[in-house]
């Protein structure tokens, strides 16, 4: 398993989580052909630290504009601001799609910001990100 992603959407999941910060920032890629080529910026009605929930009128929003354009949801990424990018057991838990991908981006300076993750009935795969 891999996910293919842009490195420009990859640079705009990196400028919002610091712009969220201290908070988590949340959002979806949307893929055409396999490739996750735009991001969707959603808000973080929680404004927290440690979790988020993204806003529900904000997630109807980007996924008929998906439609609109021909693209469909790829990934979930969201930011964890004081932790490593590995998900957390509410991410698990909230984590009910098997068929797209979990992104976290870490803050933290260490080796690996960036990780994603496929997450079925609790069992979690991590997948290799391609950047093109």
């Amino acid at each position: 398993m891999k996910l293919k992603i842009t490195q420009q959407v990859l640079s705009g999941m990196v400028a919002h989580s610091r712009e969220a910060a201290p908070y988590e920032a949340c959002g979806y890629l949307a893929e055409r052909n396999g490739l996750a080529e735009k991001m969707f910026r959603l808000t973080n009605v929680d404004q927290a630290p440690d979790h988020f929930s993204m806003d529900p009128a904000e997630q109807f929003s980007a996924i008929r504009e998906m439609r609109d354009q021909g693209l469909k949801l790829r990934a979930v990424y969201h930011s964890h601001p004081e932790t490593p990018a590995r998900p957390s057991a509410e991410d698990i838990r909230h984590a009910v799609d098997p068929h797209i991908s979990y992104l976290i981006l870490s803050l933290l300076a260490c080796k690996r910001s960036v990780r994603s993750f496929r997450i079925q009935q609790g069992i979690l795969k991590e997948e290799t990100i391609v950047i093109v």
